[in-house]
């Protein structure tokens, strides 16, 4: 058995299982209860809801099966929190200058220099931070991924479903009214709105996949060894035609 290095955030497991996960769930419930109160639109409210209610509904159905870890839980419980803010004031009209402005007697748009609001950019970047790690455990517990794998399938996962989203959006702009679309797609007329926020879930990923594997190296013995044996050849026969034949019939 290889010997296994001091876990940084082995605390978390001294933690209640089942409380963290009520704590959570009654929090999620309290934020989504408080931001459902007068958003300011209730069409946009209702689509960006959408997605999040098919999202939870589905995570109860996994937990069910296979309980998520407290890191991966924790992790999507603030990206819920995030969207959920957005789809309250819409992604594109997200107050956050009014809110430095009051606190801080100006506004973080003018001390940044920015000419748009870039609410919409930092969830983007966070779908990729804080989700590629959920998703990391799921290759790993499902589809017993290892080494390379383990860090790359996350990446490409979160890109893939990034680029579907936007697909969607586009989708709903030939869909819907115009004033419906100006809301909920937030794109605040750059014609490279959905490429910028591929990028950065992108660019959120990897950051995430790049802390988890520096990590895994300095907690892991065997980090080495399951990198370099993720990409050895296990199988040099060729498969697709020259395997066809071969298979057995049912």
């Amino acid at each position: 058995m290889v010997r296994q290095r001091r876990n940084p955030i082995a605390w978390l497991a001294r933690i209640s299982y089942d409380g963290f996960v009520r704590a959570l769930a009654a929090l999620l419930a309290l934020v989504w209860l408080g931001l459902a109160i007068r958003p300011k639109y209730r069409d946009v409210w209702l689509l960006e809801n959408t997605p999040f209610v098919a999202g939870v509904v589905a995570l109860f159905f996994l937990q069910r099966r296979m309980r998520l870890s407290r890191v991966s839980l924790g992790l999507i419980f603030l990206f819920c929190c995030m969207h959920l803010l957005g789809a309250h004031y819409s992604y594109a009209e997200m107050p956050y200058d009014e809110w430095t402005r009051t606190v801080f007697g100006r506004s973080l748009g003018e001390a940044l220099g920015w000419e748009r609001n870039h609410y919409d950019r930092l969830v983007h970047f966070c779908y990729g931070l804080l989700l590629a790690y959920p998703v990391r455990e799921l290759f790993l517990r499902i589809a017993n991924v290892r080494g390379f794998w383990g860090y790359f399938l996350p990446l490409d996962l979160t890109m893939s479903t990034s680029m579907i989203y936007e697909l969607l959006e586009w989708a709903s702009a030939v869909i819907l009214p115009a004033d419906a679309n100006r809301s909920y797609l937030g794109s605040q007329g750059d014609p490279w709105d959905a490429q910028k926020d591929m990028a950065l879930a992108a660019v959120g990923a990897l950051l995430a996949m790049t802390l988890t594997a520096v990590v895994n190296m300095q907690t892991r013995r065997d980090f080495a060894w399951e990198w370099s044996e993720s990409l050895r050849v296990k199988r040099t026969t060729p498969l697709g035609e020259e395997a066809l034949p071969k298979a057995k019939p049912e």
